[in-house]
C-alpha cells in the first residue's frame, strides 16, 4: 500500500477489497452518513472524518498523518489481508462466495468498546435509520462539540461519566424509549471503575468477555456477540439476528430456532472468522431483500 500525505488528507493506492457502502452501511456501525458525492462522513474516537473511493484509491479527507497512523490504520482494519479471509471462507463454505462476491468491499470496523455497548443496546428491537437518529440525539445532548464539517456540527460520544448519575427521564429527549433505563444503569456500571472492567475486556477471552458483558443492563446474547465482533475484536462472535437466523434456515436447512445449531456450524465452518463471516451473509440477505429478490423479507434491524 502507498500512502501519500495532501493538504489534510490521506491517499492510499493499493487497499484491496474495501468499499465505503459494503463497510459503513452495513449494520456495524451507525455514525456514518452518506454524501450527496457517495463519499461517507463520520465520526470515532472524537474525530470526524470523510472517507471515498476514487480513481483505485482510498481516500481519507480532514485526517492527519499522525490521526491516519494512530487511529484510522486501525480502525478502518487495513493491515488484515481480507482477501485471504475471502479465499478461506470461500474454500470452507461454499456457500459463502455469492454473499462474498456481492459484499466483498466490507471491512469490520475496529470501534471504541464503551461505544459499541451503547449503540448495541440501542439497536435492540430497533431499524438502522432510527437506531443512527438515537445515537445522534445522546451525541448532541451530552457529547462535547468537536467540530463543524460541510457546514454540520459534530459530537462525541458521550462518555460513561458523561451519562453516570442521570435518570432515564433525563434522556427523553433522545427518543430512547425504554432503552433509556438501561442506558442508565449501565453508564453507572461502567463508571464505577473508570471503565477500566470493559477495557480490560479487550485482551480477556471470549467466555470472560461474554460473561462480563451480560451482566450489564440490558445486554443478552444477540447484543453481546454484536459488542464481542465491533468493540472488543472477537472476530469468532457469531450475532444472531432476524437475518442471519433467516439465512442458516434457509440456504443452510437449520430450524430457525435452533439457535445451538446455527452457532455450533459457525464454529465449525467458519472458526475464528465466524464474526466476518456473519456480516458479508448479514448485507447481502438485507439487500437481497431490498431488491425483492431471494425471496427474502423483513425490516432493517442491526447486526
Amino acid at each position: 500500500m502507498k500512502i501519500i500525505e495532501d493538504n489534510n488528507r490521506m491517499i492510499l493506492h493499493g487497499v484491496c477489497g474495501f468499499h465505503p457502502d459494503h463497510t459503513f452501511d452495513n449494520g456495524q456501525c451507525f455514525r456514518w452518513n452518506k454524501e450527496t458525492d457517495g463519499s461517507y462522513t463520520g465520526v470515532a474516537f472524537g474525530k470526524i472524518v470523510n472517507i471515498e473511493a476514487a480513481d483505485g484509491a482510498l481516500i481519507l479527507n480532514n485526517v492527519t498523518k499522525e490521526d491516519y497512523l494512530e487511529i484510522w490504520e486501525d480502525y478502518l482494519d487495513l493491515n488484515r489481508d481480507y482477501e485471504a479471509v475471502k479465499r478461506f471462507l470461500s474454500e470452507h463454505d461454499p456457500k459463502m462466495r455469492k454473499a462474498i462476491e456481492f459484499g466483498g468491499g466490507m471491512r469490520i470496523l475496529k470501534q471504541d468498546p464503551w461505544e459499541t455497548v451503547i449503540s448495541f443496546i440501542i439497536s435492540q428491537n430497533n431499524n438502522i435509520p432510527r437506531i443512527k437518529k438515537c445515537v445522534e440525539g445522546l451525541c448532541a445532548h451530552h457529547g462535547r462539540m468537536i467540530g463543524n464539517y460541510r457546514g454540520r456540527d459534530y459530537y462525541a460520544f458521550p462518555m460513561p461519566e458523561d451519562l453516570a448519575g442521570l435518570a432515564p427521564e433525563d434522556l427523553d429527549s433522545c427518543k430512547l424509549g425504554y432503552r433509556a433505563k438501561y442506558i442508565a444503569e449501565t453508564a453507572n456500571m461502567v463508571a464505577a471503575d473508570g471503565g477500566a472492567a470493559l477495557g480490560r475486556m479487550v485482551s480477556a477471552d471470549p467466555e470472560e468477555a461474554y460473561e462480563y458483558l451480560i451482566s450489564l443492563s440490558g445486554v443478552g446474547p444477540k447484543v453481546a456477540n454484536c459488542i464481542m465482533l465491533f468493540g472488543l475484536r472477537k472476530y469468532a462472535s457469531f450475532p444472531l439476528d432476524v437475518w442471519i437466523k433467516r439465512v442458516m434456515h434457509q440456504v443452510y436447512g437449520i430450524e430457525e430456532n435452533n439457535t445451538g445449531k446455527m452457532q455450533d456450524y459457525a464454529v465449525k465452518h467458519f472458526g475464528e472468522l465466524g464474526g466476518i463471516a456473519q456480516q458479508y451473509l448479514f448485507y447481502y440477505a438485507r439487500e437481497m431483500s431490498k431488491k425483492d429478490s431471494e425471496g427474502l423479507s423483513g425490516g432493517e434491524e442491526a447486526c
